[in-house]
């Protein structure tokens, strides 16, 4: 029996093919980042009807075979009772008109606790956890944090800091299903957002950083140090 010779492998066939592969992988991702911040310029214009923690909400609600509604009414920042957007800075992210999208100081704070061991402090502002609310969801990754760092500036420039407080009141989570402020306010106190209070305006600003676990009437430790820091910032 004659063998027929074997066909040498080409070596730079596999190298063109994974060169090709890499260069339409960084073409998506330019691709999906370029329509991340032409939907920013947008939403300067337009209330967005749905945004990826309401899209990941009702997956999860389908994988896990459990009932889901979502309340989500979107209203203009001057039907919000200026305490609640108190509130909300103050507990959230007490410099935000101070800042350009990223506080380093409260980045280094958070470095710091740490390095120490102790417990975690956020260091997010309102505008990166609006980026991460509108196109990422509530998962933590390396990658996800990298697209936020670069979508954080955009946002800061066509939207402005108005703009981003409406559209963070708007979309934020504030309980299982419940979006936006109307709705909390609506939800848990049976009255519009605008007649919201400073004390409830404050319950509501603490469970922010765990809306699925927390209830405001339980929070009032927490209100009282936000009640305390809107003070001391003049509110």
């Amino acid at each position: 029996m004659i063998e027929r010779p074997q066909l040498l492998r080409n070596p730079k066939r596999r190298k063109v093919s994974f060169r090709a592969v890499v260069r339409w992988v960084l073409i998506g991702v330019v691709a999906l980042w370029a329509l991340a911040a032409l939907s920013l310029v947008a939403l300067r214009f337009i209330d967005p009807p749905i945004d990826a923690v309401h899209m990941e909400r009702r997956v999860q609600s389908w994988i896990h075979h459990k009932p889901y509604h979502k309340r989500y009414t979107f209203v203009p920042l001057s039907q919000i009772s200026p305490d609640l957007q108190h509130a909300v800075i103050a507990a959230e992210d007490a410099r935000f008109y101070q800042h350009h999208g990223f506080d380093w100081q409260a980045i280094q704070i958070a470095a710091e606790d740490d390095m120490k061991g102790g417990r975690i402090r956020g260091g997010s502002t309102i505008t990166q956890q609006l980026v991460k609310n509108l196109f990422f969801g509530t998962g933590r990754s390396y990658l996800r944090k990298g697209a936020e760092f670069t979508l954080v500036p955009v946002a800061e420039l066509v939207l402005g800091k108005k703009r981003i407080l409406e559209l963070y009141l708007n979309v934020v989570e504030w309980g299982p299903g419940i979006y936006g402020a109307d709705e909390a306010c609506r939800y848990y106190f049976k009255i519009p957002p605008r007649s919201v209070g400073r004390e409830q305006s404050a319950e509501l600003a603490a469970i922010l950083p765990r809306p699925l676990k927390r209830r405001p009437e339980r929070m009032t430790h927490y209100s009282g140090l936000i009640l305390d820091r809107m003070h001391e910032m003049g509110w």
